[in-house]
């Protein structure tokens, strides 16, 4: 019912097989589904609990293996009315921070660790800026498995390590990027044969493509004109796209949304190969910007990204560090939405794009933010302002309330 297979050379491998890149030309591999197989109607979907689990026949995971979940996904999706009025489009926002742990990682985490538990992996492993290691040391702990977690060494978010130090993993903060923690931690899976949960591995895309699913769903089966993702490590993009063309290709849509990525502009190597026409990215060796968790200058899902941007006629865009928060202020002050830096990306891109003439007005737009606005506090006390502090008198008071 479904196999891998390699994105370039379309080599075939069995579901049972523990691999992440094609051995015959180290491609990426993808999950394909064989949809002719699947038989559920969209009425028995809508009588189960929304969540990634409602979609269970979409899922490559074998009909008695045990779901390792913590009720994850079946997160809101706001109509952003006030923001909707100021920039001329129908915005809403898939509000990913929502999930168990604060992130969307948790629909990879939810479908990944209940794959290694059904490949009968001992122990779970990932790089990361963040997100994945609070998401994958929640799900390990669910599990009951040992997790290692590798991370850039002072440079992850403080309420993301805590998450990952309070769920038990061995947190092993290294001296350099995502990047190097990444080829590092590939290195350790094969050596002490660890179960890698970077989205390198194409079963965890398979939670994540549920994003897809519950935005139909709660758009009672219509189709966004646009959806807009912040850009990291690729993964997230590509899997979206990928649920969009499966419920597509079953029958449950008509249609097929147009896919727009965005990156923070000092760490823009997708954009750069979009807009210079190319099929490759050139990795950014020192990736910088206040958004962490797409603070990535060598994306391991690249080639999926532009893959899923130029078949959807999509577009990519990168977004300032200023212009980030200023989007971060803006979604919360406007909506009360509140999304750490990364997830404004995606406001951030919406509101330049318009500018550009990219986006027409009239568009209905749907932008995911990825993590909850208490992942990275450090953000708001540095670049917002500070409390007011005075004498406990009603004078004092009074001085600012009528001001």
């Amino acid at each position: 019912m479904y196999e891998l297979r390699c994105i370039e050379c379309r080599e075939r491998y069995a579901p049972e097989e523990i691999i992440f890149t094609c051995k015959k030309c180290n491609g990426l591999l993808e999950v394909w589904m064989n949809l002719s197989e699947i038989e559920v109607k969209r009425e028995e979907l809508e009588k189960r609990m929304f969540g990634v689990w409602r979609y269970r026949e979409f899922l490559p995971v074998g009909k008695k293996t045990k779901i390792i979940t913590l009720q994850e996904g079946g997160t809101p999706l706001y109509k952003a009315e006030n923001l909707s009025k100021e920039l001329g489009v129908e915005l809403y926002i898939k509000n990913e921070g929502a999930n168990p742990t604060g992130s969307f990682k948790d629909r990879g985490m939810t479908l990944g660790v209940t794959k290694a538990i059904e490949l009968k992996a001992k122990a779970v492993g990932c790089a990361s800026t963040g997100n994945t290691s609070a998401s994958l040391a929640a799900y390990a702990a669910k599990a009951g498995i040992k997790c290692f977690v590798l991370l850039p060494a002072g440079k992850i978010a403080l309420g993301k390590l805590a998450q990952a130090i309070l769920h038990g993993a061995v947190v092993i903060g290294i001296r350099g990027n995502f990047d190097v923690a990444l080829k590092l931690i590939r290195e350790a899976s094969q050596k002490f044969n660890i179960y890698l949960l970077n989205s390198i591995n194409p079963w965890r895309l398979e939670g994540q493509k549920t994003e897809a699913y519950e935005i139909i769903d709660q758009l009672v089966f219509e189709v966004p004109d646009r959806v807009v993702v912040p850009v990291g490590n690729c993964g997230n993009i590509s899997a979206i796209w990928k649920g969009f063309k499966e419920f597509y290709e079953y029958g449950f849509i008509n249609e097929l949304p147009i896919m727009t990525g965005i990156q923070a502009e000092k760490a823009s190597p997708v954009v750069k190969a979009f807009k210079e026409g190319k099929d490759k990215i050139s990795p950014i060796e020192k990736p910088e910007t206040i958004a962490t968790a797409i603070r990535i200058g060598k994306p391991v899902n690249a080639p999926k990204a532009l893959r899923a941007i130029r078949e959807s006629r999509g577009y990519a865009e990168s977004c300032t560090d200023e212009e980030i928060i200023e989007a971060q202020k803006l979604l919360a002050r406007k909506e009360g939405i509140g999304v750490e830096p990364a997830s404004a990306t995606s406001i951030a891109g919406v509101i330049k794009l318009i500018d550009e003439g990219i986006i027409d007005k009239g568009e209905r737009v749907v932008c995911i933010t990825t993590g909850h606005a208490l992942k990275d506090p450090e953000i708001v006390f540095s670049r917002y302002e500070k409390p007011i502090e005075i004498e406990p008198d009603i004078e004092a008071l009074s001085s600012i309330i009528t001001k």
